[in-house]
């Protein structure tokens, strides 16, 4: 099965992404970020769920969260804050951050928003600071399988950072230059490197680790996941996709549920109704819908989304509305 779980999972949760500032700073210099919770209505209307990286595009730094060891940056490197922890970005770890809230306050110019600190008194650094959007509920099974940081050192195999620092090289252009479509950019661009370090994070799990990535990378987990993706309308059973993976039912079962955090049934039908909410938000009508996530009646798929979601799927739809603006570009 050529499925692509990640990019199917990335679609539904409506990911998406903006250029939001850029640091040209000189030492010394140190920004705190707050929990991206505080200010995700600002920046991102209508996001569930917003995340925070930096790309360092020139000169170095540093990155950490309360209570956790700061990490060296150097020009090239991203670090990501999937949980939208309140972090630091500074030139010493030694030095007192500052927390400007009026940073995040509406109405805003043309992203991003630029800061020039830079003189000639030592290193000047360039940070883009971008944010992505993204859906929490019914179901995001990525978000949960992400660490609360995750670090990608440009300067490490130089083969797998070609994509990421070709993505960086044409951000810092479009940063750079005020040109038609911009910002449309800088959003895609975001997106796409956030994409990238996803991926080159699953490559380097550890063998023996758990969550939902993980089990994309399971030789007989990963294949039952792609069969649920590829066509989540099928009468599916514990048994068929036992054997499809290979495996005895109790074994089968037992594995997936270990990796990814919930039996094969209730992942399927959280994955049903994720798809279900993004049909709803398109639109499409509640018979429609059912029928398309594997309910045989409207009544049936309406009393399964309304346990699993806390709504009934008519007032879902309402609440959402057809297709809304989901950042401020």
């Amino acid at each position: 099965m050529n499925t692509d779980i990640l990019s199917q999972v990335l679609s539904a949760v409506h990911l998406k992404g903006v250029v939001y500032f850029e640091f040209n700073v000189s030492p010394p210099w140190a920004f705190a970020a707050p929990p991206s919770r505080e200010i995700a209505e600002k920046i991102m209307p209508g996001a569930q769920r917003v995340i925070e990286y930096h790309l360092i595009a020139r000169g170095s730094g540093w990155g950490y969260m309360a209570g956790q060891p700061p990490i060296r940056l150097h020009e090239g490197d991203l670090i990501v804050f999937p949980q939208g922890d309140a972090h630091v970005i500074c030139s010493s770890p030694d030095l007192p951050p500052t927390l400007d809230m009026a940073l995040y306050s509406p109405p805003f110019t043309d992203l991003p928003l630029l800061f020039d600190r830079a003189n000639d008194q030592g290193e000047q650094s360039r940070i883009l600071c971008c944010f992505l959007g993204c859906d929490e509920t019914p179901f995001n099974p990525l978000l949960a399988s992400l660490p609360r940081m995750l670090h990608l050192d440009g300067s490490r195999d130089e083969a797998k950072a070609e994509w990421l620092g070709t993505l960086l090289s044409i951000a810092t252009s479009e940063s750079i230059r005020t040109r038609a479509g911009g910002q449309n950019v800088l959003a895609r661009l975001s997106e796409l490197v956030f994409v990238e370090a996803i991926r080159r994070y699953l490559e380097t799990l550890p063998s023996g680790q758990n969550g939902w990535l993980a089990g994309l990378r399971d030789p007989m987990v990963g294949r039952a996941l792609a069969a649920l993706h590829e066509d989540a309308s099928k009468p599916w059973t514990v048994e068929g996709l036992a054997r499809l993976a290979g495996l005895s039912r109790s074994v089968f079962a037992e594995r997936f549920t270990a990796m990814v955090g919930q039996p094969p049934m209730q992942y399927l039908a959280l994955w049903r109704m994720q798809l279900a909410s993004q049909m709803l938000t398109d639109g499409s009508g509640v018979a429609a819908v059912a029928q398309a996530v594997g309910y045989e009646s409207e009544a049936a798929f309406s009393r399964a989304f309304k346990k699993l979601v806390g709504e009934a799927p008519g007032m879902w739809r309402r609440q959402l509305g057809p297709v809304q603006e989901r950042s401020p570009l």
